[in-house]
């Protein structure tokens, strides 16, 4: 999609960075915080903002009931139900999705009457495609609910890990945080030449996703019959990739357990090859946000550890919970944060 490209997130780095420094100046210091909650409140505002601008408050309450209605199908039960039972999950899943859909429509019907799309993600999906035309009004209704939740699901898990990893390795954070100290005293004039010197945060991000893919499952369907290695694959399979054993394996990563941010530096070392880093997916079907989580995961990171130095309260660790599309949460994590010098 267009207006999830490189080059379109690369334009509007000055709308995401001030709401990266938001969350970092609200984070309450001096106190033990389950943070995985402001993080996805502060990322869907981001998320949001990006896809609806001016419009985003009025969804944002929509699109987080339709993220918890989602989370509701994952969780534990004594029974497997078929897909086609209306169990009270799916009801509710389906419930939200409408409500979404039903805030958002009077919206496209706003611009499209008034002529102002705007240039935001809505904006270019209600602008004629020179391969498809204009789409109709039901497909962008259709594929927006999507896309919109995705803009902060996954990447608060992975913005969980991230920090949870600032906390265990100081030394790590305190590298971001000098890098980090670059950055313009208004984050609204951040620009993507800026967010392009963050090159060790980026690493440092890159690497977390590696060792701990907020998606450690993905599911491909053969369409038709394929050899894969030493094995054939009969069309209409399902075959399923697991990143988080994919990104270990000694073979591609050298100490593939070891946290190590500056194997990203490194171009003779940095893992490129196609396949090789899965946590965004790979080929035609990869993530069309990859872009603007990484921008959004890079800023949130910077900011964070250029305020705060982050510690782990004492007692048990945070649990590991499987959420939607086979996502690995760090559900219970608390972290502590205190200014720095």
């Amino acid at each position: 999609m267009r207006g999830l490209r490189a080059q379109a997130v690369a334009a509007r780095i000055g709308e995401i960075a001030p709401r990266t420094a938001r969350f970092a100046d609200q984070w309450p210091t001096d106190q033990d915080v389950e943070i995985l909650p402001p993080v996805r409140h502060a990322l869907a505002g981001i998320g949001l903002s990006y896809l609806f601008s001016e419009d985003a408050p009025v969804l944002l309450p929509y699109a987080s009931q339709l993220f918890l209605a989602r989370e509701a199908l994952v969780r534990p039960s004594r029974w497997e139900w078929p897909r086609w039972i209306p169990t009270p999950a799916r009801r509710f899943r389906t419930r939200q999705q409408v409500a979404f859909t039903d805030a958002l429509r009077p919206i496209v019907h706003r611009r499209r009457s008034s002529g102002r799309l705007g240039d935001d993600m809505l904006g270019q999906m209600l602008r004629p495609s020179p391969h498809y035309g204009l789409l109709p009004e039901g497909a962008v209704l259709d594929t927006l609910p999507g896309i919109t939740v995705a803009t902060f699901e996954t990447p608060s898990r992975a913005a969980g890990w991230i920090l949870l990893h600032l906390a265990r390795h100081p030394r790590a954070a305190d590298r971001v945080a000098a890098e980090a100290a670059s950055l313009p005293a208004d984050p609204a004039a951040t620009t993507s030449t800026h967010l392009g010197s963050l090159r060790y945060t980026q690493a440092l991000v890159s690497e977390v996703l590696r060792l701990y893919p907020p998606s450690w499952l993905l599911t491909r369907r053969a369409p038709r019959q394929t050899q894969l290695a030493d094995y054939t694959i009969d069309a209409g399979s399902t075959v399923l990739v697991c990143p988080y054993t994919a990104h270990r394996d000694a073979r591609e990563y050298s100490e593939p357990d070891r946290f190590q941010p500056e194997r990203w530096l490194d171009d003779s070392g940095s893992p490129a090859k196609p396949g090789v880093f899965l946590s965004f997916g790979t080929g035609p079907h990869g993530c069309e946000g990859a872009a603007l989580a990484m921008a959004m995961l890079t800023l949130l990171t910077a900011q964070t550890a250029r305020r705060y130095q982050l510690s782990e309260p004492p007692g048990p660790e945070p649990s590991y919970q499987v959420t939607t599309l086979e996502g690995l949460a760090t559900v219970g994590l608390r972290l502590r944060a205190t200014l720095r010098d």
